[in-house]
């Protein structure tokens, strides 16, 4: 499969929006990894609903997922292993999100990456990237002091192209 540049998110309120980054500030503040440090305007806090090597056209232009903004509720960390680690808040299901996300995933179809799936997915909104372990202890330790859920609302679905680096909103 081709390079999987092309993806859906989720954009939160500015209440949320303007917490995960107090968080991105937190991490980088402490000299450790963080999304703060990817400077580019379209690096905001997001969920990813879908992640493919292409889009069909009904996704780029709304036609095949409607939109509607909805609560989100942002609980504790989880730490994704690999050959880097990930450190993300997750994100607490609620039917709205999942119903939004299984209509993404029929929307994009096969062409979806496996940990995507519907039953497979773990809604997260990353904190930081590339952690080596020393550093992602060092992190939940420094997030975990005063950690409590977040609320707010996806307002928004956008499309990212990693390729063209572009964005639009969906819808």
């Amino acid at each position: 499969m081709a390079s999987m540049v092309q993806s859906a998110e989720l954009l939160l309120d500015a209440g949320l929006d303007a917490a995960v980054r107090r968080e991105w500030a937190a991490l980088s503040d402490a000299e450790l990894p963080s999304q703060n440090r990817h400077r580019g305007e379209s690096n905001r806090p997001h969920i990813t609903m879908a992640v493919a090597s292409w889009m069909p056209d009904a996704v780029d232009d709304g036609a095949a997922v409607r939109f509607d903004p909805f609560q989100v509720r942002l609980g504790g960390l989880v730490v994704f292993g690999g050959r880097t680690i990930t450190l993300a808040r997750l994100v607490v299901p609620s039917n709205d999100l999942l119903d939004l996300h299984a209509r993404m995933f029929e929307a994009v179809g096969e062409r979806s990456l496996d940990h995507l799936q519907p039953g497979r997915w773990t809604p997260h909104v990353t904190l930081a990237r590339r952690l080596t372990p020393e550093e992602a202890g060092d992190a939940v330790r420094l997030l975990s002091r005063n950690i409590e859920d977040l609320l707010g609302s996806a307002v928004a679905l956008r499309r990212w192209d990693g390729e063209a680096k572009r964005e639009w909103r969906i819808g």
